[in-house]
């Protein structure tokens, strides 16, 4: 029997489909990357925004349509979220995410049709994979689930719940597990990096985590995506300037700067408290590279709003940024502070500014870049170019699928080596190196 899995949304949903991969191949099961010759297709679903929500119905529906003889699995967040209200009969099983160990049954066909578990004990957590999704030689360690901030317009908590951190030494021994398979980039991820520990241990606990990942023995680098800005932990500037494992890339997503739309969206900062941020960062870490993720058209959101959030991002002159539309979604706290017509003008509207705001994001991370030319860093391959003396990879400044690569110049490379460069040129938002070692 063969499986295949299409994997939709964050790196998050990539780590459940890796154990759900694994519970799988324990089951008899032979992944496949080919859904032509799969028995059982899972789409691993994203619920955040509408339009990933759209996404994944289309994927769900064209998988269907293309391949009818396999048995169909509608998993992950968006089945969490709908699963016991969606008439979708097309769908073999509707499964959650919630509770993964309880995959086999449903391959087995022993639950009923429609699966939304509770939370699991923790005992049942799974811990190890023996299929790695993405790229050869990196890895995703993901720290905790859920998140307790209850953003007015997100609806995670509504899918992934509270946060539960998982213990300190269950964490220690993944990354063990991941470094002796021959990982290099380990990226640790969470809804919140910086929340890690409140619900265990009664405190914040990601410093001391990523004190213990980065001793530990063997050649491998550590990466940090998304650090809440309202608690971004003050010594972390410190541990990664003490710690060369620990990249000194900061995945921050402030979301906006005007005071007023910051608090309807529930958060504490301000343009003046997010940028003194950034500038502590850059201080103490002068090649630090800073993402940021900043959202238009949420309620409240006028033009001086948005001149405000304009002027931050000049300020802050982020390495990269990514923007995004205000989905306005059931259930959170922001879905009824304005109706759907009031809405649907906004949006227009902040369309507009999304584009602005792009065009001058474009300019500084065209600026930003130009600083690594001429200088040499570590790369990690992620292909090699059939027929040419090339290959594509990423240098510490470029985090997996989100950010621009480095295009490299150079023999033997093959995915997953890891390779010395030197910079050489700044193209569009990617730079291209030629390999020195």
């Amino acid at each position: 029997m063969k499986i295949y899995i299409e994997s939709l949304g964050c790196a998050k949903n990539q780590v459940d489909s890796e154990i759900l991969l694994t519970y799988a191949e324990e089951n008899g099961y032979e992944r496949t990357d080919d859904p032509a010759s799969a028995d059982v297709i899972v789409v691993n679903t994203c619920g955040f925004i509408e339009s990933a929500k759209t996404e994944s119905i289309d994927t769900f529906f064209s998988l269907k349509e293309t391949y009818p003889d396999a048995r169909i699995i509608l998993a992950g967040c968006l089945a969490e979220r709908y699963g016991r209200e969606m008439e979708l009969d097309e769908a073999d099983v509707i499964f959650g995410n919630h509770d993964l160990s309880l995959f086999p049954e449903v391959l087995k066909g022993k639950t009923e049709r429609v699966v939304i578990p509770e939370y699991p004990d923790p005992d049942r957590e799974r811990d190890d994979r023996k299929e790695l999704l993405g790229y050869k030689g990196s890895a995703y360690l993901k720290i905790s689930e859920g998140c307790n901030h209850r953003c007015a317009y997100c609806a995670i908590p509504l899918i992934r719940g509270p946060l539960r951190s998982r213990p300190i030494d269950k964490i220690v021994k993944e990354a063990e597990r991941l470094i002796a398979s021959g990982i290099y980039e380990i990226n640790v991820i969470a809804q919140d990096l910086g929340a890690y520990g409140l619900d265990i241990y009664g405190k914040q606990m990601f410093v001391p985590l990523m004190d213990r990942l980065s001793s530990l023995d063997g050649d491998f680098v550590l990466r940090m995506l998304y650090i809440h800005p309202d608690t971004f932990p003050e010594d972390l500037i410190d541990l990664v300037k003490d710690r060369n494992r620990i990249l000194p890339y900061f995945d921050i997503p402030f979301q906006h700067a005007d005071r007023k739309v910051l608090r309807g969206m529930g958060r504490t900062g301000d343009r003046d408290i997010y940028t003194a941020l950034v500038r502590s960062i850059r201080k103490a870490l002068p090649d630090a590279v800073i993402r940021t993720t900043l959202m238009l058209g949420f309620p409240g959101e006028d033009d001086e709003s948005f001149e405000e959030l304009k002027l931050f991002a000049k300020d802050a002159e982020f390495d990269w940024m990514g923007s995004f539309l205000y989905s306005r979604e059931e259930d959170t706290p922001a879905y009824d502070m304005r109706g759907e017509k009031e809405h649907l003008r906004a949006h227009k509207r902040a369309a507009v500014w999304q584009k602005e705001l792009e065009a001058v994001q474009e300019e500084i991370t065209a600026a930003r870049l130009k600083r690594f030319i001429g200088k040499e860093y570590r790369a990690i391959i992620e292909e090699k170019v059939e027929g040419e003396d090339l290959a594509i990879g990423r240098i510490y400044a470029q985090a997996p699928d989100v950010d621009g690569l480095t295009v490299i110049m150079g023999r033997g490379m093959e995915s997953g080596d890891v390779v010395r460069v030197g910079i050489t040129n700044v193209r569009g938002i990617d730079l291209e190196g030629v390999r020195i070692d």
